[in-house]
């Protein structure tokens, strides 16, 4: 009974296995049918798509063809075309293969392969598929020219290394230029054309053949390394900080990319910091960090003529006019050319009432930054100081700086007044001298301690001389008197009590 039990249970077994595959093999011969009606639809939509300018769609339905069926020549071929319209020229090349090695008379696939070979510089692999083609088709013109191209290649390279060799970088130079003409996606010509830019001292030439490289040769960190110094050199902190970070994308144990890493930001965040300060108007701090500049990269030129160039700026503007002059007069003589070094040298002659000076910085400034509207208004505003200067300086009257605060202008003032008081002097001669200059001491405080007037007169204007301001100046009492009286008019034996307020 049991025996009889155990037959039945094996028979119910076999037999839905026996069902079951029955059942596969309807479902398999299903899906095989329904693949190939998959794969011709997906070809045809790549097709539509490609040619529809939807390349990333295309390459889509491809990869879905090959993946159905990895036998058909043409399938790879087709993804192919879609890579190169991508310019994934690398990705191309195993699709071209293989519709190669499945059929070994594809003319077409030779062609293509070859024509990837040769822009990327593989010139003995590019010949062998051009003869490829020569030997099944020998008037095939294209590839009877790319066969001449690949010839001349080898014959220039070989020309450029010895160029190299000997120290001839412009030669060099000249025939590596029709070289990457040929084999644009070739990173070596490249790297090799941008050694001679650097030691010809063209870095800005380098950099640009440079900087294709990082995407023509995987993780190519030397190439990041070598634009982030370049750039480092030239100044231009904030594209050396990218190209070390995807120095240390690739490889954050990079120990060169790392050193370098940390040398630039740390410069880069003073340099940012300093400028905020400028904007900020915290010129004694924004000086404290440039100086700061100055330690952390004290060999790169630039950034200690930036920084000299920088103090020289926030001096002026805290009217530290002696250190002005001096730090400004070391920037200048370190960049010779620098409109804005000049255009603040003049700010502290300016305020250092050495106006000739000043006329001369602004004249030199012109030269080199013409269309500048602050300059030429300064250049006007120095000429106008140095005319007014040759008649009557209110701050040169009373011996105080342009920075002086009202306090120290009456001050200068008091003491002044009392020095030049016209009862101080017996003979009519001095008297005379005691008046005028008695009165250009009073028109000086009147003009100085005024705060519209001394704007106008730091601006290139006299507010007391009828000639400069009309309506303005002298009144009653002859040119200059602010009272609009003089009372030495009625003669030298007049007297009065003086209030020096």
């Amino acid at each position: 009974m049991m025996e009889s039990s155990r037959r039945n249970g094996v028979s119910g077994v076999l037999f839905s296995l026996s069902m079951l595959c029955v059942i596969l093999d309807l479902q398999l011969d299903g899906v095989l049918g329904a693949t190939h009606v998959e794969i011709e639809q997906h070809l045809e939509m790549g097709r539509k798509l490609l040619a529809a300018g939807q390349l990333a769609e295309a390459l889509s339905h491809y990869h879905s063809a090959v993946e159905g069926d990895s036998k058909n020549y043409l399938t790879y071929y087709k993804r192919a075309a879609v890579f190169l319209a991508m310019g994934k020229s690398k990705s191309a090349l195993p699709d071209l293969t293989r519709a190669i090695q499945l059929k070994p008379d594809f003319l077409a696939a030779r062609m293509q392969r070859g024509n990837i070979l040769l822009k990327q510089g593989n010139t003995q692999e590019a010949r062998e598929d051009f003869e490829a083609v020569l030997q099944r088709a020998p008037d095939q013109q294209e590839a009877q020219d790319q066969l001449m191209k690949a010839n001349e290649l080898e014959e220039l390279q070989e020309e450029a290394h010895a160029a190299h060799h000997r120290g001839d970088y412009s030669t060099t130079i000249t025939m590596l230029e029709r070289v990457i003409e040929i084999t644009p996606w070739d990173p070596t010509s490249r790297e090799l054309r941008a050694e001679c830019y650097i030691r010809l001292g063209d870095p800005q030439k380098a950099i640009q053949d440079l900087t294709p490289t990082t995407r023509l040769r995987n993780d190519n960190r030397a190439a990041f390394l070598k634009l982030s110094m370049l750039h480092y050199s030239l100044g231009e902190h904030h594209e050396s900080l990218n190209n070390i970070r995807e120095c240390l994308k690739l490889d954050q144990d990079d120990k060169e990319c790392f050193s370098h890493y940390k040398q630039v930001k740390k410069l880069s965040k003073q340099l940012d910091t300093a400028e905020e300060l400028i904007q900020e108007q915290r010129y004694q701090e924004a000086i404290d960090k440039y100086e700061s500049v100055m330690k952390t990269e004290p060999t790169v030129l630039y950034y200690t003529n930036l920084a000299k160039e920088k103090i020289c700026f926030c001096l002026v503007k805290i009217k530290e006019v002696y250190k002005a002059i001096d730090v400004c007069s070391e920037a200048h003589q370190r960049d010779p050319r620098n409109a804005n070094v000049l255009r603040d040298r003049a700010e502290a002659y300016i305020l250092n009432q050495e106006y000739e000076k000043a006329v001369e910085d602004y004249q030199e400034a012109r030269e080199f930054d013409g269309d500048s509207a602050e300059i030429k208004e300064g250049f006007e505003r120095a000429q106008k100081l140095l005319k007014i200067s040759r008649k009557r300086d209110y701050y040169k009257i009373l011996g105080v700086n342009r920075s002086a605060n009202k306090q120290e202008i009456i001050k200068a003032y008091r003491k002044l007044a009392q020095q030049w008081h016209p009862d101080n002097f017996q003979s009519e001669a001095e008297k005379k001298e005691a008046e005028k200059k008695f009165i250009d001491i009073a028109s000086a405080k009147e003009v100085l301690t005024d705060p519209e007037m001394r704007q106008k007169f730091d601006a290139g204007e006299d507010p007391l001389d009828p000639e400069s301001q009309q309506g303005g100046g002298g009144g009653q009492g002859g040119p200059g008197w602010p009272f609009h009286f003089n009372p030495f008019e009625s003669g030298g034996n007049f007297h009065f009590k003086f209030h020096y307020n």
